[in-house]
């Protein structure tokens, strides 16, 4: 690994000066890190990672968040496509999870119970009654070691995180990994691992907001949207209790390009909007297509690509213009998550339970791959 020298991040449109006579222009650098605040006595860092593209990516130490991401749109003008904050202070306060590696496991436990090799175990129940990523304070608000290289791939940056024992109720001590590649085929790479010495559950989720718009451009209602999935997981009325219900000719249905917002008001809730689990096609554990979401005003495209059995669709419902990031107001619907997953709450039905266990010796292994072009 090549060292990463301390150094104040670049602009978000990484440039090259004009050049001197008898000197080349300068190269924007690839990695840089700069101290980004400090809790609970702990430094928290922000790397940013440019690509042979020019691309930018900035990922925090701090709940492995990725804070911003630049990619171009049909034109080749750069915009910031998550939806973020621009110090430390505003992820600790409410932040709804923007841009966070959840965990120990992502989505909702019904109830806060799960049972265990006979035992039961209380967690906390951080969104009552039930129990959603991780708990109160799970993989999202603590800070994680890093460490950044340049790959032949691309610019590349490793966190880890150890879960002790007990933190926030579960079993078994876990060592869990993140890394983030911006590569040079303007990809976004995810990968996530994790391994423990202890039977225990893990579904690790990545937790980003995507506006392809840009994060302040308004709602993500008139993006169009295909989901590579047939069926979802309808909950009673948030949680899954094991029903698979076939989309065909209901809100559900992204099998074809469809406009977010077109039956959103038929999906019902409140606040109104998606926040459900899909199946996605094929084998559960391959890497495979999962959504396909376009940007119309910008030409902006996303290709998500993963290895896990469901995906949760969520449009952004409780954001209600209360909260500034970067500059911007989010608004309801001001951004939309795909995050690929075990089922969630697997651990309590029966059909599902072996996705969410992790037994001492195996490896739990996660990747998502967002491939970004324009059209």
């Amino acid at each position: 690994m090549e060292p990463v020298t301390p150094a104040p991040a670049p602009a978000l449109t990484p440039s090259v000066p004009p050049p001197v006579s008898g000197v080349a222009p300068a190269k924007p650098l690839v990695i840089t890190k700069a101290d980004h605040g400090k809790i609970e006595s702990k430094d928290v860092d922000i790397y940013t990672l440019t690509n042979a593209n020019g691309l930018v990516l900035k990922v925090m130490t701090y709940g492995a968040i990725i804070t911003e991401l630049h990619v171009p749109d049909r034109t080749g003008k750069l915009a910031d496509v998550v939806v973020g904050f621009e110090d430390l202070d505003g992820y600790l306060s409410g932040n709804q999870f923007f841009g966070a590696t959840v965990g120990r496991v992502a989505n909702r436990i019904h109830n806060a119970k799960f049972k265990l090799e006979g035992k039961e175990y209380t967690l906390t129940a951080n969104d009552e009654p039930h129990h959603l990523h991780g708990g109160a304070r799970g993989w999202d608000k603590v800070v994680w070691s890093a460490e950044a290289a340049e790959t032949p791939d691309g610019p590349s940056i490793r966190l880890t995180y150890v879960s002790r024992d007990g933190e926030e109720g579960y079993p078994g001590t876990v060592t869990a990994k993140t890394v983030y590649t911006l590569t040079n085929r303007d990809e976004l790479r995810v990968e996530m691992e994790a391994v423990t010495d202890k039977a225990t559950l893990v579904n690790m989720a990545h937790h980003s907001y995507w506006n392809l718009g840009g994060h302040g451009s308004g709602t993500i209602l008139d993006h169009e949207l295909t989901l590579y999935a047939d069926s979802y997981t309808p909950g009673d009325p948030l949680v899954p209790t094991g029903v698979m219900t076939p989309v065909e000719g209901t809100p559900f249905d992204f099998t074809q390009p469809k406009s977010i917002g077109r039956d959103l008001k038929a999906v019902g809730g409140d606040p109104v909007g998606y926040d459900h689990n899909f199946i996605v096609r094929g084998d559960p554990a391959a890497l495979r297509p999962v959504a396909r979401l376009k940007d119309p005003k910008s030409g902006r495209v996303m290709m998500l690509e993963a290895d896990q059995p469901g995906v949760q669709f969520y449009t952004g419902n409780f954001m209600n213009g209360s909260r500034r990031g970067k500059g911007a107001t989010y608004v309801q619907h001001a951004a939309l998550c795909l995050e690929s997953q075990k089922f969630p709450n697997a651990i309590n039905v029966p059909a599902w339970q072996k996705q969410a266990i992790l037994e001492p010796g195996q490896v739990y292994k996660h990747t998502m791959i967002h491939r970004f072009t324009a059209e």
